[in-house]
C-alpha cells in the first residue's frame, strides 16, 4: 500500500480511468454536501493567497481490462467527492460554453474530463456504478437533460450556483486544480477490494479524518511506545467519544485559531504539530477530551452546579460554543476562574443564545463568534479591564444581542414549539416555573408541554373561539401565550377549556394557577397571557448590555404604512401590507420551495391551494391562494414564522413603513 498527499489535480490528469466498482452504492450526496463545497470554494477564492484545501481520502487499486486500455483504477473509496468534483467541471464547462469561452471549454474537457484520444468506454476519466453511468456520460458529452436523478440535481445546483456567483469561473477552476488536496491511498494488486472496502466501512462508516490523525500521530511515535500510548490516550478518546472523534478534533483545532471547517482538520492537525514531537500534542488533545465528553454527556461531571448548567446549554443545541467552553473548561481546572465565574459564564452564553433564538437571529455567524471570544476576551486591548464574564458581556453585547423591547416582542408570536424549538420551549416553561420560587418544587423532568387551545380542534373549540378561529389557532397555537406544562398531557388532550381549567387547578405547579382566573380561552386571553409571561422571562434572562451600543431594534407597526420590503438582499416597492405578504410568500416559494410546503402544512387556513373557505385572498405566482383579511399585526407575524420556517433570518427581510 502506497499513501501519499497529493493534489486533485495530479490524480485526475492523464491517460486513465477509475471504475467504481459494484459493490460501491450509487451516487448519494445531497444539497447539503454540495454546499458546503460550494461555500468552501468561494472563500477560497476570495482570498488573496488561499490556502491548500484537504477533501479526504481516495483509496484505488490498479486493476487491467481486456483488451488492455488505458490505465484503469478501481475506485475503492472516494468516489462521492471525486464524482462530485465532475459534475462541478461539467457545470463550469457548460458556463464557459454560455460565455464563448473556448479555450477553458477545451481546457476542462481534454485535460480533465475525458480521454479525448480514446473510443468506447476508455473516453471516459471516470466511471460510476452500472446505475449512474447514462445520466454521467450524457453530462461529460454536454447532451440534453435526462430524467431526475441525484447526479443531474447535482449538475443543476451547480451550474445555478455559478450563474448567480459574480465570482470569475477561471478562479474556481483554478481552485480545484490548484488548491484542492487528497490523500491517495494506492493498494496492491494482491490486496481483495471487497475486503478494503468492508474494512473502510466497517458498520456503514467512512475513513474518518480522525482515523488518518491517528496513523499521523502514531507514524511520529516510536514503534516500541505505540502501543502503550496507544492504551492511554488515544484508545480512551475513542471509547469515550464513539462517532464524535473527529467533530471533538475539529472544536479543540478551533478554540485556538479560526473557526475550523470539517474537511480541513487533517490538515490543520499537521500544520500545529509539524516536526514537534507528537506525543504531547497527543496528550492535550486527550485533556480536552475529556471536557468535550461532559459538554455531550453532562452526567460525567460530577461537580452538581457545573452540571446543571451543562444541561441547559446542552438542550439550546447550539454545539457551535463547544470550542469557547473547552477553554473555559481549561480556565476553571486550571483554578484561574472560580466555580461562580463558570457558573456566570453558562448564565450569559444562555441568555445571549436564548435572545437570538427567540427573536431569530441568523444562526450562521456564531461559529465565527465562538472561535473568536476566547482570543479576543484574553488578548484584545480595547477589553482588558475587568474580570473575564465582564469582558464577555462588553464582546457578546455588539454581537447582535437583543434588546429588551426586541426580545419581548418577538415572545409574544414566535412559534415555540416544533422541531428543533420545543426543547428550547420546555427550558424556557421550566425556568419560568422555577422564578416563582415555590417552596415545594415539582419534579420537571415529569412534566411535558401542555397545548391549552389544543393542536387539533374539535366543534366545542371552534364555536369557543368564534368565527376567526382558524386564524387564532393558525397563529397561537405553539405560541407562549397558549403553552404550559402538566403531567397530564394525554389525559387534557383536546378536552373543553372548562374541563382543562378545573385540571389546571388540581396543579402543583405555579404556571397553572393563572388560569383560575379565566372564564374563556381565545385570542385576547392568550395574548394577556404572553405579554404576562414576557415579562417575566425579560427578568428571568435580563438584558446584560449597554443599552447606548446599537443592536436589533423592533420594527413598530401602530400607525405605520410600508414602503419598502428589502428580502435577501433585494428591494421591493409595497404600498400595503397584503403587499409585503404577498411578495414575501412569493420569494420563498421561488427559493425555497419544500420550505413552502412547510408554510402550507402549518397555515392551512391561511396558506392554500383552494380558495374555498378564504375571505378575501391573492393568488401567488405559483397558483397558490393566500388569505388576506388580516390585520397588520397579523400579517406581520406571519411573515416572521414563514421566515423561521424557510430557515432565512430577521436579518434578511425588514420592512421600511413611513407614518400614515
Amino acid at each position: 500500500m502506497q499513501a501519499s498527499e497529493t493534489k486533485l489535480q495530479q490524480i485526475i490528469e492523464g491517460t486513465k480511468q477509475y471504475v467504481v466498482p459494484l459493490f460501491q452504492r450509487p451516487y448519494s450526496w445531497k444539497k447539503s454536501e454540495w454546499q458546503m463545497l460550494w461555500d468552501d470554494l468561494i472563500e477560497l477564492s476570495e482570498s488573496d493567497n488561499p490556502r491548500t484545501h484537504f477533501m479526504g481520502s481516495i483509496v484505488t487499486i490498479p486493476t487491467t481490462s481486456i483488451p488492455e486500455g488505458v490505465s484503469k483504477y478501481l475506485l475503492i473509496d472516494g468516489q462521492q467527492r471525486l464524482t462530485t468534483i465532475f459534475i462541478l467541471l461539467c457545470a463550469i464547462r457548460d458556463r464557459a460554453k454560455e460565455t464563448k469561452d473556448e479555450e477553458l471549454v477545451a481546457e476542462i474537457n481534454n485535460t480533465i474530463l475525458v480521454n479525448p484520444y480514446k473510443k468506447g468506454l476508455d473516453y471516459y476519466k471516470l466511471q460510476p456504478t452500472q446505475i449512474d453511468r447514462e445520466v454521467f456520460h450524457k453530462l461529460i458529452r454536454a447532451e440534453s437533460e435526462v430524467n431526475s436523478s441525484e447526479i443531474q440535481e447535482c449538475y443543476n445546483f451547480f451550474l445555478r450556483k455559478i450563474r448567480q456567483n459574480i465570482t470569475d469561473i477561471y478562479k474556481i477552476h483554478k481552485i480545484i486544480c490548484n488548491n484542492l488536496s487528497i490523500v491517495s491511498v494506492v493498494l496492491s494488486t494482491e490486496d481483495d477490494p471487497y475486503l478494503v472496502f468492508e474494512s473502510l466501512n466497517a458498520k456503514g462508516r467512512a475513513l474518518t479524518q480522525a482515523d488518518l490523525i491517528r496513523n499521523y500521530f502514531f507514524m511520529r511515535i516510536h514503534s516500541n511506545n505505540q502501543e502503550s500510548i496507544y492504551k492511554q490516550y488515544w484508545q480512551p478518546m475513542e471509547m469515550l467519544l464513539g462517532a464524535d472523534l473527529t467533530e471533538f478534533i475539529r472544536h479543540y483545532l478551533t478554540k485556538d485559531t479560526i473557526d475550523v471547517k470539517q474537511n480541513e482538520i487533517y490538515l490543520q492537525i499537521k500544520e500545529k504539530i509539524k516536526q514537534d514531537d507528537a506525543l504531547p500534542h497527543l496528550q492535550d488533545l486527550h485533556k480536552f477530551a475529556n471536557y468535550y465528553s461532559r459538554l455531550l454527556n453532562p452526567d460525567l461531571e460530577n461537580n452538581l452546579k457545573i452540571r446543571k448548567y451543562l444541561k441547559r446549554i446542552d438542550r439550546l443545541e447550539v454545539s457551535t460554543v463547544y470550542p469557547f467552553l473547552l477553554n473555559c473548561y481549561e480556565e476553571w481546572i486550571q483554578n484561574k476562574i472560580s466555580e461562580d465565574e463558570f457558573i456566570a459564564i453558562f448564565q450569559t452564553l444562555e441568555n445571549f443564545i436564548l435572545r437570538r433564538f427567540v427573536c431569530d437571529v441568523q444562526t450562521r455567524g456564531l461559529n465565527r463568534i465562538f472561535a473568536l471570544l476566547y482570543s479576543q476576551i484574553t488578548k484584545d486591548p480595547n477589553v482588558t479591564s475587568g474580570s473575564f464574564v465582564e469582558r464577555l458581556k462588553i464582546i457578546l453585547q455588539s454581537k447582535d444581542y437583543p434588546k429588551d423591547s426586541s426580545f419581548k416582542e418577538r415572545l409574544l408570536d414566535v412559534k415555540l414549539y416544533g422541531s428543533n424549538r420545543t426543547e428550547k420551549a420546555k427550558l424556557i416553561l421550566e425556568s419560568l416555573e422555577e422564578s416563582f420560587q415555590h417552596k415545594e418544587q415539582v419534579d420537571l423532568s415529569k412534566v411535558s408541554i401542555e397545548h391549552v387551545m389544543p393542536q387539533t380542534l374539535n366543534n366545542w373549540w371552534k364555536e369557543h373561539l368564534g368565527e376567526d378561529w382558524s386564524i387564532t389557532h393558525d397563529l397561537f397555537v405553539h405560541s407562549l401565550g397558549n403553552l404550559t406544562l402538566t403531567a397530564y398531557n394525554s389525559e387534557l388532550s383536546n378536552s373543553d377549556f372548562i374541563t382543562k381549567r378545573s385540571e389546571y387547578k388540581k396543579s402543583h405547579l405555579e404556571l397553572n394557577k393563572y388560569f383560575e382566573q379565566c372564564d374563556v380561552w381565545k385570542r385576547d386571553t392568550i395574548e394577556t397571557r404572553a405579554d404576562y409571561l414576557a415579562n417575566r422571562i425579560v427578568e428571568i434572562w435580563s438584558y446584560f448590555g449597554d443599552e447606548s451600543v446599537g443592536t436589533i431594534e423592533p420594527n413598530v407597526l401602530t400607525g405605520k404604512v410600508p414602503k419598502v420590503l428589502f428580502m435577501c438582499g433585494e428591494e421591493y416597492s409595497v404600498k400595503s401590507w397584503r403587499d409585503v405578504l404577498e411578495t414575501t410568500l412569493n420569494n420563498i416559494a421561488a427559493i425555497e420551495p419544500e420550505h413552502f410546503k412547510e408554510i402550507m402544512e402549518q397555515f392551512p387556513r391561511l396558506v392554500g391551494a383552494d380558495e374555498k373557505g378564504f375571505r378575501s385572498t391573492r393568488k401567488l405566482k405559483n397558483g397558490i391562494f393566500i388569505e388576506t383579511n388580516l390585520s397588520a399585526k397579523y400579517i406581520y407575524s406571519l411573515c416572521l414564522r414563514s421566515i423561521e420556517i424557510a430557515e432565512l433570518s430577521v436579518q434578511d427581510w425588514y420592512v421600511d413603513t413611513v407614518k400614515s
